[in-house]
């Protein structure tokens, strides 16, 4: 198993100064104040301007994107804002309304300040609400395609992530295990998304869980396009949906009543719902491993990378195998 090194890493030279010289070159003034919100693949803080509201300042994580991928997500997000969805998007800044900055080596953007806190996912009406809201959100995401962003597949979420836990991270004595597994997981996979079509991708979020919505107003406010991609419509969804079986049910049928009212929802994709959701837990494994050189991770996430770890996410991915092969959640 690999161990986290000291030394160089992407935001070694992302100091307080840097931090509030980077904001001032866009034409406002700090305070001093700055303050360090949850993120990890990105850094976001929170920077206090002269006279004015605080803004947001988030720091792209060096080489992950392009800057064409980091402008379409912008120009998605102001699309929807367009549309007069709830969601936070770039602040357009200087004469030629420019959503990206770059500042000593570094590519920022600069948010509204936006409070609010977690939705209620057992409340009727937010479920309803959220639901709506994301039926709006897709008919704006079919519109058209993304160019430049990627999208979701199974060879990027699920092979890609399998091939590097092998190779850096998976204990010598669970390699067999993990390896078998996740080849009768892969083809499980394949079987299941053999009815996906190319008709099926929309532009859609990506990442759409509790913590990327903001409830404020008996509205959401959607935040951290981050990896806003190519997907289809129950990809958002899903990541809704939280519990056992029985509230997972409830929720998704509050949901899906809501997002009718503004989009329609194919009944089909919900036999996905599954796969994504291991695909998901492929890939968050594969995410943080891949980021473990980074010293933040280790601090954030000190069970990740010990052999309890890697046992107990063996035996949620064969339980996601059984979860696969059960009927799926119906829309009642």
């Amino acid at each position: 198993m690999e161990t986290p090194v000291a030394g160089d890493h992407p935001y070694d030279r992302l100091t307080p100064d840097l931090i509030m010289s980077a904001v001032e070159s866009t034409g406002v003034l700090c305070d001093g104040r700055i303050l360090a919100l949850n993120s990890y693949e990105n850094r976001v803080y929170q920077v206090g301007i002269e006279e004015s509201e605080p803004v947001i300042a988030k720091f792209y994580r060096p080489e992950r994107w392009s800057d064409g991928q980091i402008l379409e997500e912008h120009t998605f997000c102001h699309e929807l804002v367009k549309r007069e969805l709830p969601v936070v998007a770039p602040l357009a800044l200087g004469d030629e309304g420019r959503t990206l900055e770059a500042y000593q080596g570094f590519r920022f953007a600069v948010y509204p300040r936006r409070g609010g806190r977690a939705p209620e996912m057992d409340d009727l009406d937010t479920l309803y609400t959220l639901g709506k809201t994301l039926g709006r959100l897709h008919r704006v995401g079919a519109v058209r395609p993304f160019s430049e962003r990627p999208t979701l597949t199974v060879e990027s979420f699920g092979e890609d992530s399998i091939a590097f836990i092998r190779e850096h991270f998976i204990p010598a004595d669970l390699a067999t295990a993990y390896g078998s597994l996740t080849g009768d997981l892969m083809m499980a996979i394949r079987e299941l998304f053999s009815t996906l079509t190319s008709t099926d991708y929309i532009r859609v979020h990506g990442d759409c869980h509790g913590g990327n919505i903001l409830w404020r107003d008996e509205q959401p406010n959607f935040v951290d396009f981050d990896d806003a991609r190519m997907a289809p419509a129950v990809q958002d969804i899903w990541m809704l949906l939280s519990g056992d079986r029985d509230r997972q049910q409830r929720q998704l049928s509050e949901i899906l009543d809501g997002y009718s009212e503004f989009n329609d929802f194919e009944p089909r994709q919900l036999r996905w719902i599954e796969g994504f959701r291991a695909l998901r837990l492929m890939y968050f494994s594969a995410w943080l491993a891949r980021r473990w050189r980074d010293p933040a991770f280790p601090r954030a996430f000190p069970w990740f990378n010990t052999a309890r770890y890697w046992g107990d996410h063996i035996l949620e991915l064969r339980e996601q195998l059984s979860a696969i092969q059960e009927p799926p959640l119906a829309w009642l």
